[in-house]
């Protein structure tokens, strides 16, 4: 069994090279605050709960997005296709104007945007944020969410992206 010092010591670079060895899904979240569009990709996003309805995901500590995301006190998970790389990557840098030239609409419920083109999208309040090592779980409340395309959704495996392919039979 591995001491929580133990762990500690380890090189963060082959922990993330270690755990890039697990595909994980894109999504942006995004929330609307002081006047302005905010979003941040997201690579740790996870379904919680069925009832009442949860969503997690674990933003970095050193994020410059997330602050404005918590004070919002809502936003949104758009759910990326495998078509939107560029906008993972937009949504992945710090500074600037992530939202330039993608069209998105507020949502119903909290205003948080929902951006064109995505697979689905979820829209939530802040339930609570539990500091996590140098991450925070953030989970959020589903107040409202729709599944907008099937395309397939866009991955990050191995420092890289793509595409699901040849879906087994399942319940849509």
């Amino acid at each position: 069994m591995t001491t929580d010092a133990e762990v500690t010591l380890l090189d963060p670079q082959r922990l993330r090279h270690v755990f890039g060895h697990y595909p994980t899904g894109v999504v942006v979240a995004a929330a609307f605050y002081e006047g302005a569009p905010v979003g941040m990709a997201v690579g740790s996003f996870t379904s919680v709960s069925l009832d009442p309805p949860l969503i997690a995901f674990m933003p970095d500590k050193k994020s410059s997005s997330f602050p404005s995301i918590r004070a919002a006190g809502s936003f949104s998970i758009n759910i990326l296709g495998s078509d939107q790389e560029a906008a993972c990557r937009a949504f992945a840098m710090r500074g600037g104007d992530k939202f330039a030239g993608l069209r998105w609409v507020p949502s119903e419920q909290t205003g948080s945007p929902i951006l064109d083109g995505v697979i689905a999208w979820i829209d939530c309040t802040i339930e609570s944020v539990i500091s996590a090592g140098d991450h925070y779980i953030v989970l959020g409340r589903v107040q409202e969410l729709s599944v907008m395309n099937k395309n397939s959704p866009l991955l990050f495996l191995q420092g890289g992206y793509g595409g699901f392919s040849a879906p087994s039979e399942g319940v849509a």
